[in-house]
Parts: structure tokens; sequence; C-alpha cells
């Protein structure tokens, strides 16, 4: 007699119904049972794991999605898991995201250990600045505060005075005292920041340093009057890592979670969504019903996650995946993030 009411059985049906309707997937496959069986004894396995030894699995939105459906505890953009870090009671956490996020968890955890499935998951932004080169910037403009976006590793928020996201930058920079501020390290946030606080009437001087997103920057003006001239209805939606001129003719600029948001609640034929793949993955799942037309891109370093290396960082991290800091680093760059917490609210 074949049993097939199995736990691994049960478990690949539990992951169809979720990635049935994922098609923005970067390795071509079709989520079908049997891909699900393939992944079901990992899910299995880690999601045992976790439970045996007090552990959590933060997400960030542009992994893969059984990752994000299969394993993860929270799932979200920089902001939402910075705050499930800090609230975290897990004697483990492992990100599923890049480098700078797991810092920041350590940063807001210190008694956790934190893990990074993979260490070469770095960023284009994070990478493009150091904690030297900033002192740099101030040391030519004293005085002035620095503002750091969270795509900023340690040593760069331990020397900057607030840390922002890409969902309340512009709050917290139009609330901030004085005129002149530094921000660091992505140049076109900065001028998607200078263009907003025109129009809001806030007068700011934003001296920026030279960063981009890979995915981000990569966008054009010509590929969405193509898309436009092609769907019409079409809703375009971008991030503001995404040049000014691309920011000025989409629908929405927005966080990856705000994006999320506006895509569920708004209604429009297609969308062309100006950002990493992932995020389309997720709305796949979770707004079935929207249709969206491609244009993302994948972030390799993003990619570098995987449930096999999720698997082995619980089982027994090697030394490169455990994310350490000095303390006193790790005090300066935590007082940079809770004073955005002062300044956005937790939602």
């Amino acid at each position: 007699m074949i049993i097939t009411d199995t736990p691994s059985e049960a478990e690949a049906e539990r992951l169809l119904k979720l990635l049935m309707n994922v098609e923005c997937d970067p390795h071509g496959r079709t989520w079908n049972l049997e891909t699900c069986r393939e992944i079901a004894p990992l899910t299995l396995e880690i999601n045992r794991l976790k439970r045996e030894k007090n552990a959590v699995i933060l997400a960030h939105s542009y992994v893969e999605p059984e990752i994000i459906y299969g394993v993860a505890d929270f799932r979200g953009d920089s902001y939402y898991l910075s705050v499930q870090a800090k609230q975290s009671q897990a004697a483990i956490i492992v990100f599923a995201g890049v480098v700078f996020m797991a810092e920041t968890a350590k940063i807001l955890s210190p008694a956790a250990t934190v893990v990074v499935p993979d260490r070469g998951s770095g960023c284009s932004l994070a990478d493009s600045i150091t904690g030297e080169d900033v002192r740099k910037m101030k040391a030519v403009y004293p005085g002035a505060p620095v503002v750091c976006y969270i795509n900023s590793t340690a040593e760069v928020k331990a020397e900057s005075d607030v840390c922002v996201t890409s969902g309340n930058v512009y709050d917290i920079v139009a609330n901030l005292p004085g005129r002149r501020l530094l921000f660091v390290p992505d140049r076109l946030m900065a001028e998607n920041v200078r263009a907003e606080m025109k129009r809001r009437g806030v007068d700011k001087e934003i001296i920026s340093s030279d960063g981009t997103c890979l995915v981000h920057d990569e966008f054009t003006p010509a590929q969405i009057a193509e898309a436009r001239a092609q769907f019409p209805g079409l809703k375009v939606v971008a991030h503001p890592e995404c040049t000014p001129e691309v920011a000025a003719l989409a629908d929405f600029v927005g966080s990856t979670g705000a994006m999320m948001k506006y895509v569920k609640t708004s209604n429009a034929p297609y969308y062309l969504m100006l950002t990493e793949c992932g995020l389309v993955g997720r709305l796949e799942v979770e707004a079935p019903e929207k249709n969206f037309i491609g244009g993302c891109r994948l972030c390799p370093y993003m990619k570098l996650n995987s449930l096999e290396k999720i698997l082995q960082a619980l089982k027994a991290p090697r030394a490169d995946q455990i994310v350490t800091l000095d303390e006193d680093l790790r005090q300066k760059a935590q007082r940079c993030i809770d004073r955005m917490f002062e300044l956005a609210p937790q939602d």
C-alpha cells in the first residue's frame, strides 16, 4: 500500500497553494506539485530546527519565494524587518537578505546570534562608502548632521546621526533642524529627496555621496514610454532609489512595503514594477488578480540566499556566517537607528 498522506506530501501541497501563481521566478521554474515536492523536505527540516533552537527567520521581499513563504517568520522591507529584529526574543536570527540587514539585526538584538546564509550577499549601496569616507565628509562640512540610508554598513551608521528608510526619509529629512545635511550613500535617493523637499516648500541643502543601487539605477524613461504605449491604462510603480527622471514619470513612488500596498489597493489593468523581481513574486502570491508586464530586475546579492544555505546556517553556522560587531561601534550605530525610531512611526 502506498501512503501519500505524509508530512512531506502535506508540506508540498501547502507550498503549492502559496506558490502556484508565481510566474516571476529567477530560475524559470513553474511552481507545480513536483517542484514543491523537491523543496518540501528542506522547508520541513528548517521549520523543525527553528522550533528546536528558538530561531526566527527574517526574509526581505527580494529573496526567493520559497524562502518567503516556506520558512520565513517575518517578511517585508528593511524598516519592517528592523522593527522585528528590535522586538525579537529569539536566540538565533537568520537574516535572509543582505549583510547590512543582518548587521542591523545584530545592532538591535545584541544578545541574539545573528546569522547570514551567504557572507557574499553584499549591496552596491552599502559597499560604496566606508566609515572613514563619512568622517572625511564631516570634516569638510563640520556641524552638518549625517543622514544615512538604512542600506549602509554598521560602521557608516556609527558615524551618522540618524538612519532613514525609503518609507520615512522624506518626513525625517523635512523635520531635521537646520538647512544643510549630509546624505549617504544613495545619490539618486538624495536627488529624489531634494525634489520632494522643493515640492513641500522645505529649504534643505542636501550633500550626498555617490552610491547607487545596481537594480534601481538601470530603469529608464524610455522603458516607461514603451510600456505605456503597449499597455493602455498601465500603472508604473517605482522605488525612490530610481533616477529622478524615472520617479517623475511613475504613477507611484515608494518603499517596498508602500509599493505592495499601492498595488493591492489600486485598480489598473496592468502594472510595471520598477524594482527587484522578488517583489513581483510576492504580489503574484498575495494579489493574484493583478497583471504584471515584467520590467523588474534581479539583485544578484539577494539571490545568493537559498533554502540549502539557510538549513546549513541553522544546523552549524560557519564563523563567516555569524555577524559580530565591536560593542562600541554597535552602540554608536544603535543610537543612529534609535533616532530613526524616535522620529518615524513604527507601523
